[in-house]
C-alpha cells in the first residue's frame, strides 16, 4: 500500500509540474491545470490513478490548513462585527440562488425533490477557489477577504445543516439540529480561546527561539481542533478556522502562517487533482445543455445579486463588484451534499452528475473571470500577480 501512495504521488506532482508548466506558457491559471490532470490521469481518463477517494481525503488537509491560515490573519473582534452586518446578505442571497437552481431544474424537467437538492447544493459559493484567488497582504484585498470570508463561513454553517438533514433525515428536527450546532461551536470556540489564553502561549513564549516547535505546535492545534470540529458534528473548515483565529494574538501568528504556507499548497493541489479526478467526460457529455444552462445562470445572478446585497450594507460599489465575481462559483460542499444525498436515495444519479458538471464548470469559469480581472496571486499577468 505504502508503494502505491508513492507512485500516486509521483503521477500527480511530476503529472502537476508538467500541466503548470504547459498552462502558464498558454497563459492559463495554474489550479486549472490540477485539474485537468486528474481528468485526464484519473480513472475516467488514463486510468494511472484508480483510487480518487484516498487522494480526496488526503486532500481534505489542504482545506483545512487554508482555514486555519486565513484565521491566523483574522482579528476576532473584526469577526464578531462582519457576521452582524453579513448574515442577511448570506441568507437572502442562498434563498436567492437556491430558488434559480430549483426552478430551472424543474423547467428542464427533474423530478421535484431532486430539483430542490440541485438548488440548494448549488446555493453556496467555494471557499477554496475564492480564498485561494485572492491577496492577504494588500489592505484593500484584506478588507475584501474580511467579508469574504464572513460571508462563506455562514454558508458553511448552512451547508452543515443542509447535509444532516440530508443524511439523517426530516425537517422536523431543524431547530433542535441547528440549536445544538451553535451550542457546539460556541463552545468549541470559548474552550479554544481558554486553551491558546493559557497554554499555548505561554509554551510558544518559553520555547519561541526553537522555530521547529512553533511549527509543530500551530500545526498540531490547527488539525487538533479541527479534528474536534468534525468529532461534534460541525466540519473539520469550521474547526480549522476556530483554531487559527484562537491563535491569531499570539505574538509570531504571522511567521508562523508563512512558514505553513508551502505545506497548504502541497495539499491543496491534491484537491483541485482529486476534482478532476471524479470527474466523468462520457457521463457529462449526456448533461451538458442543463449544466451549461444552470452554470450561465449562477455566472450571471450570483455577481450580480452579491453586488446588490454588499451595496446594500454599505460596502462601496468597487468592493461589492469584486466581491461578487470572486463569490460567483459552486462549492465544495456543493459536491458532499450531492454525494450525501445520492447515498441516501434522494436522487437519482443523473442529478448528482449534473451538480458535479456545474460545480466543475464555474470553477473553471470564475478563475479565468477573477485571474484576468482582478489581482491574485496566480495571475500569469506581472502587474495583476499580488500575494
Amino acid at each position: 500500500m505504502l508503494d502505491h501512495i508513492i507512485l500516486q504521488f509521483v503521477v500527480i506532482f511530476a503529472g502537476a509540474a508538467l500541466f503548470a508548466t504547459l498552462f502558464l506558457y498558454l497563459r492559463q491559471p495554474i489550479i486549472l491545470a490540477y485539474i485537468a490532470l486528474g481528468i485526464v490521469v484519473g480513472p475516467k481518463g488514463l486510468e494511472l490513478i484508480n483510487d480518487a477517494e484516498q487522494i480526496e481525503q488526503l486532500s481534505r488537509i489542504g482545506i483545512i490548513l487554508l482555514l486555519f491560515l486565513i484565521g491566523l490573519n483574522f482579528q476576532p473582534a473584526k469577526l464578531v462585527g462582519l457576521l452582524g452586518r453579513i448574515g442577511i446578505v448570506t441568507l437572502a442571497t442562498c434563498f436567492i440562488f437556491m430558488l434559480l437552481s430549483l426552478a430551472v431544474a424543474l423547467v428542464l424537467g427533474y423530478p421535484f425533490i431532486d430539483s430542490l437538492i440541485i438548488g440548494a447544493a448549488l446555493m453556496f459559493s467555494s471557499t477554496i477557489v475564492s480564498l485561494k484567488l485572492i491577496p492577504t497582504t494588500q489592505l484593500h484585498h484584506h478588507h475584501v477577504g474580511e467579508v469574504m470570508i464572513s460571508v462563506l463561513l455562514l454558508q458553511d454553517v448552512i451547508a452543515i445543516v443542509l447535509i444532516l438533514l440530508v443524511t439523517e433525515g426530516g425537517m422536523d428536527s431543524i431547530t433542535i439540529t441547528v440549536a445544538l450546532l451553535l451550542l457546539k461551536l460556541v463552545m468549541l470556540s470559548v474552550t479554544s480561546f481558554i486553551i491558546v489564553r493559557f497554554v499555548i502561549t505561554n509554551l510558544f513564549l518559553k520555547f519561541d527561539v526553537i522555530k521547529e516547535h512553533s511549527f509543530i505546535m500551530a500545526l498540531g492545534w490547527g488539525l487538533f481542533v479541527a479534528g474536534a470540529a468534525e468529532m461534534l458534528g460541525l466540519s473539520y473548515e469550521m474547526g480549522a478556522f476556530i483554531a487559527g483565529i484562537s491563535m491569531a494574538t499570539v505574538p509570531n501568528a504571522l511567521v508562523i502562517a508563512e512558514e505553513l504556507k508551502p505545506l497548504r499548497d502541497f495539499f491543496l493541489i491534491l484537491f483541485f487533482f482529486s476534482i478532476g479526478a471524479k470527474f466523468d467526460l462520457l457521463v457529462s457529455q449526456q448533461l451538458i445543455v442543463p449544466g451549461l444552462i444552470i452554470t450561465a445562470l449562477l455566472m450571471v445572478a450570483k455577481p450580480v445579486m452579491f453586488n446588490w446585497g454588499f451595496k446594500a450594507i454599505g460596502e462601496t460599489s468597487k468592493n461589492s463588484a469584486e466581491l461578487g465575481a470572486r463569490l460567483g462559483q459552486a462549492s465544495e460542499f456543493s459536491l458532499l451534499i450531492a454525494f450525501s444525498a445520492l447515498a441516501s436515495g434522494l436522487i437519482e444519479e443523473r442529478s448528482s452528475y449534473l451538480i458535479q458538471l456545474v460545480v466543475v464548470l464555474t470553477f473553471v469559469v470564475s478563475t479565468y473571470w477573477v485571474v484576468n480581472r482582478y489581482p491574485t496571486p496566480i495571475s500569469y499577468k506581472k502587474g495583476q500577480r499580488k500575494d
